[in-house]
């Protein structure tokens, strides 16, 4: 898999990143999701994962040639906007690597593919109802 960096999130040390690759997918490189009230709010399959990043991460897809301003609505890929601005983001874990090798994972990130198309949907006005669900914040 080839990988083109799109930007990085490096804010008090730690560096989310968003790569462009050559299968039309993304990867987001994010936290680990440790906090157990945002996982009961998630149903993630076999093979795949969640993880947490800045909601400006997403800014870096404008030089993918994608439409700048913020989602519209929030559906897989994107699941969960937390209280404090960031997005949970589930989809394939990376587990190739070749592909791990060429980036820099601290031991608390890890790395999920999502589609392009799944990205660029949620850039568009919502058609129907908006599903979107939103962390509560912890008591």
């Amino acid at each position: 898999m080839k990988l083109r960096f799109l930007g990085k999130d490096s804010k008090q040390g730690d560096c989310p990143t968003l790569y462009a690759t050559d299968r039309d997918t993304y990867l987001v490189q994010g936290w680990r999701i440790y906090a157990s009230d945002l996982l009961m709010q998630l149903t993630i399959p076999e093979g795949e994962t969640a993880v947490e990043v800045p909601t400006e991460l997403f800014d870096h897809l404008e030089k993918d040639g994608l439409p700048s301003g913020e989602f519209r609505r929030l559906e897989s890929p994107l699941m969960v906007l937390t209280p404090g601005g960031t997005y949970v983001v589930q989809g394939r874990e990376v587990t190739d690597p070749e592909t791990l090798a060429a980036m820099d994972i601290p031991d608390y990130e890890t790395v999920v593919e999502v589609p392009k198309a799944a990205i660029t949907a949620l850039l568009e006005e919502p058609r129907g109802v908006d599903l979107q669900r939103r962390a509560q914040p912890a008591l």
